[in-house]
């Protein structure tokens, strides 16, 4: 048996300013061939999933194309047609195979194209037709579209926040294909879409735990084969945003519909529960340092390089400036333009910098800023966070600056924190610190949760805060929970 397998995944945050082109696919993954499978086999990811199970089953692999950006603004439509060629040239050469697996986000936006995923899905079918098993991989956050229901034969979703069983859905994605291949399996899906959308909820904590256990219940079912609850993407702003529970059965369309239904109806009796608290980065301040123990961890949730936001704010930082915390460090801002001014000053040096805030004006003004630069690194190390575990990541130049008292990590390319390597890189312990800052919303948590005495989120103006009611929504479909007051009942 022969399987290919790729990826095009980007989360897409039609707010932001910045377009999404190759250059920022680049920065993160832009892989052919071979290549695909030396760089994922054994990581913790979809396609490593994919990869290792394959070869476990003695099935062969067929390494197509791979496209990843960071989240940004709307993808570049060259940029797309460029990604669908390269898609098609490596299918050509690649000959038959009996079965795609491909990983997709699931909230991806083209100029001109809102269902960047569903579009593909339909590529794939005009190349090899209806007749192969096509499975693809959704994040947690997609809004998911009856095209890509139409489109694949099988919708995987990770189950978890933060995002730890991503390997899991590649090894079940081949599990699934060999399965059909061999005519044991005759998959059907329903999608139950809701008018609501939720902020970024911890599947480790109820009420997003409980819809979990629901779905888990229904996977006991012998004819279910997957029950995911999607969380969405709220940060686009497109027809199509909204929280949505996907059922596959074997061959059982009823049964798919009942159990979407039932888990759609549970989230929505629980909709309330979804809120989050909001507090803001001073609040935050004083709640850590009126907590015992440490380290305290801030997370700045409205500044999220994972959500589409620049990763340059500086609400957060210039509080902790202000606030003269005797022992706190910060990751990381985003600001290639301080970290070649650092690098090029040297270890040792002290520079006057105006930090931060150039992307926009939303995420704070730049902070004018003089530090001792103690330590400059090339921005390379491994993740080892179980979500993505054995990655490399890349964030260019990078710079650790102290002042007043404060560390702070700079970096050359834009990114979320998701475990202690990029402060470890830089020579800080974090455990060593009463404050530990950084920009993510929910995916320091793989790590973090268990290496904090408490965890703090605050919230800003930002591209990804926790309060909708500030985005200018022009297309989304109305009305929808929490903006509008609305009744759900699923179809019938």
């Amino acid at each position: 048996m022969r399987i290919a397998i790729g990826e095009v995944r980007h989360e897409t945050n039609t707010f932001s300013s910045v377009k999404t082109t190759v250059e920022l696919f680049k920065q993160r993954w832009w892989e052919r061939g071979d290549a695909i499978l030396s760089n994922h086999r054994g990581v913790r990811d979809y396609l490593g999933g994919m990869i290792d199970r394959a070869e476990a089953l003695g099935i062969e692999v067929v390494p197509v194309f791979v496209a990843t950006a960071t989240s940004a603004g709307m993808v570049v439509r060259e940029t797309y047609e460029t990604i669908k060629s390269e898609w098609n040239a490596a299918m050509r050469a690649a000959g038959g195979v009996d079965a795609i697996c491909i990983s997709l986000h699931g909230a991806g936006v083209v100029e001109g194209i809102d269902d960047m995923e569903g579009d593909f899905l339909q590529y794939i079918r005009s190349l090899v037709g209806y007749e192969v098993p096509l499975i693809a991989t959704l994040d947690l956050h997609a809004n998911l579209t009856e095209c890509m229901v139409a489109e694949a034969d099988v919708l995987l979703g990770v189950h978890l926040y933060p995002h730890t069983d991503c390997y899991e859905r590649g090894v079940e994605a081949v599990e699934i294909a060999m399965r059909m291949g061999k005519g044991e399996l005759l998959p059907t899906m329903h999608l139950t879409k809701l008018p609501m959308m939720i902020t970024t909820s911890l599947t480790s904590m109820s009420p997003a735990k409980d819809i979990n256990e629901i779905c888990w219940e229904w996977e006991k079912h012998p004819r279910v084969i997957d029950c995911a609850f999607f969380h969405a993407f709220p940060y686009t702003d497109v027809p199509e945003v909204g929280v949505s529970v996907v059922a596959v059965t074997d061959g059982d369309k009823a049964l798919a519909k009942l159990v979407a239904d039932d888990v759609a109806q549970h989230i929505w009796a629980r909709r309330e529960a979804f809120a989050p608290d909001v507090i803001s980065p001073d609040e935050g301040i004083r709640q850590a340092l009126a907590a015992e123990g440490q380290p305290i961890v801030i997370n700045e949730t409205s500044d999220n390089p994972g959500g589409g936001a620049p990763g340059d704010g500086t609400y957060l930082l210039r509080a902790m400036l202000e606030a003269n915390l005797p022992s706190a460090c910060f990751a990381c801002i985003f600001d290639p333009e301080v970290a070649q001014i650092a690098h090029k000053a040297g270890v040792g040096s002290t520079i006057t910098v105006n930090l931060g805030g150039k992307v926009d004006r939303l995420h704070g003004e730049p902070i004018a800023l003089t530090a001792y630069v103690k330590c400059l690194t090339d921005g390379r190390y491994i993740i080892k966070s179980p979500m993505g575990q054995g990655t490399p990541v890349n964030l260019g130049k990078s710079v650790r600056l102290q002042a007043d008292g404060l560390d702070i990590l700079v970096c050359s390319v834009s990114t979320q924190v998701l475990d202690e390597q990029l402060y470890l890189l830089h020579g800080i312990d974090v455990t060593a610190y009463k404050i530990v800052a950084l920009k993510s919303s929910q995916h320091f948590r793989a790590v973090f949760d268990l290496i904090a005495e408490k965890i703090i989120s605050v919230d800003s103006p930002g591209l990804t805060t926790l309060e909708f009611s500030s985005f200018a929504y022009k297309r989304l479909t109305r009305p929808i929970y929490p903006l509008d007051n609305v009744t759900f009942l699923p179809s019938v």
